[in-house]
């Protein structure tokens, strides 16, 4: 199981490979686009990410942490209990 210190260093490195936080935060897709959520193996965890929607943050996700990805900042919305 993650730390939430090493959970976060996880998601950094996925959002910025990518593209960074601004990226992710200014470029929404649509739902059912087959970009709209990048996976990756990262020290033997699996990271996603996913764009923002009309109607849903962005967000990145890794055993039961998820970020939300704002413009400049990554915000934890809730790790596991």
């Amino acid at each position: 199981m993650l730390d939430e210190e090493t959970a976060l260093r996880l998601v950094n490195e996925a959002v910025e490979r990518s593209g960074g936080s601004r990226y992710i935060h200014g470029n929404p897709r649509h739902p059912f686009a087959l970009n709209a959520a990048n996976e990756f193996e990262i020290e033997g965890h699996t990271v996603t990410v996913r764009f923002s929607e009309i109607s849903s943050p962005a967000i990145a996700e890794v055993e039961g942490y998820v970020y939300e990805i704002r413009d400049d900042e990554l915000i934890k919305l809730f790790g596991p209990q």
